[in-house]
């Protein structure tokens, strides 16, 4: 077949509904199961520093480092990222020097452990050997297409700009496909870091939940007027023996009253996210979906024969009760044979999405009649 058949059903137990904020938008997913459920209107709103998670991802697509031990090439800095240093309304790394080097590892720290906003425009110049950003912002532009993250603008590398726009939804697209590095995960984990040729060490923004005990490992924070809180999280809750991803964006959070350049909607934000971080580790669970033996699809002759088709083992799914499950029969681009005895492979039932979907063979519950050149997996039946 040229397309996989898919289905859907729902992971076992009663409806769970995380405890999602008052107003604002957020999104939740497991890494494999799919989608918890998402909150508010998906409307493009600024982004604050979260924009930075773009910026990290481009600069490591660009110029990737091998593992958590590669520091990568040396980056120097230029006059801008000075004089961007000793602004008073942002988040910057200061007292830095013209001609300074710094290893893109350590770039990548001062980028997202503090928000330095003038080395984000430092890595946007340094990756394209130009003097300005806007060569940068383009690429940011054209990987949010390539992401699908069809919501989202943006205008600068560092969030500051609130033409910077984006949404829950798009954003935990992009979360997914940033922490697929070794590199990013390594840095945003980090509730601090001291950086050779700094004065003094850098802390992390959201410290309040690496340090909550809730095995929350990043992702970046972001808050000014415009914006409000902003977040976008990764926390892992170990399941079956196995460390289990669980990533989550929270925007357009803010407080009443005070909030000068966002601050306290930033405690806000990272509030709020905490209570469902907590929730959905609770919740989340390990339950067999599809059983050894159970009929999943048929094999469609398309003359009137079927032939049915079973899981050969147990497919297990981690998740939360009531999720959504995505099923895809497929054959792996190998046509069923013309002829086959009951208990031949003919291809794998899959449940969630992503590269951390788990899936099982299936293989004929009955003998597969010859000829049959026309045949097909059809109709997913979990």
């Amino acid at each position: 077949m040229s397309d996989d058949a898919q289905s859907s059903l729902s992971f076992p137990g009663g409806a769970f509904s995380p405890p999602w904020p008052d107003h604002g938008q957020a999104a939740v997913t497991v890494a494999g199961s799919g989608s918890v459920g998402a909150f508010g209107e998906q409307k493009p709103v600024p982004t604050a520093s979260v924009a930075k998670v773009m910026t990290a991802y481009i600069v490591l697509r660009d110029h990737p480092l091998k593992d958590r031990d590669d520091s990568g090439p040396q980056i120097t800095v230029d006059a801008k990222a000075v004089q961007d240093g000793t602004a008073k309304d942002e988040s910057r790394i200061e007292g830095l020097t013209v001609g300074q080097k710094f290893s893109e590892q350590d770039m990548l720290r001062m980028l997202m452990i503090p928000s330095g906003n003038n080395i984000a425009r430092l890595l946007a110049r340094w990756d394209t050997a130009s003097d300005s950003e806007t060569a940068f912002v383009k690429k940011m532009n054209d990987a949010a297409r390539e992401l699908g993250l069809a919501n989202t603008t943006y205008t600068d590398p560092s969030g500051l700009d609130q033409g910077t726009v984006s949404t829950a939804v798009d954003q935990l697209k992009l979360a997914e496909a940033v922490m697929k590095s070794d590199a990013f995960r390594q840095v945003v984990a980090m509730p601090n870091a001291d950086i050779p040729g700094l004065p003094q060490r850098i802390n992390n923004n959201n410290d309040r939940l690496l340090l909550a005990g809730l095995s929350v490992r990043g992702i970046k924070t972001g808050s000014n007027t415009a914006a409000g809180g902003t977040l976008s999280w990764a926390a892992y809750k170990t399941v079956g023996g196995k460390d289990r991803l669980i990533l989550g964006t929270m925007l357009d959070q803010h407080v009443q009253g005070a909030d000068p350049y966002g601050s306290n909607s930033l405690v806000l934000v990272q509030d709020n996210s905490k209570k469902i971080i907590d929730a959905v580790r609770n919740a989340l669970t390990s339950a067999t979906v599809i059983k050894k033996g159970q009929v999943v699809g048929y094999i469609d002759d398309k003359l009137g024969g079927r032939t049915p088709v079973a899981a050969t083992e147990d497919l297990n799914v981690v998740g939360t009760p009531g999720q959504p499950l995505g099923i895809t029969l497929g054959d792996h681009g190998t046509p069923p044979p013309h002829g086959a005895k009951a208990g031949t492979t003919v291809g794998a039932v899959t449940a969630g999405s992503g590269p951390d979907a788990p899936t099982v063979p299936i293989a004929l519950a009955n003998d597969l009649p010859a000829p049959s050149f026309t045949a097909r997996l059809t109709r997913v039946r979990p």
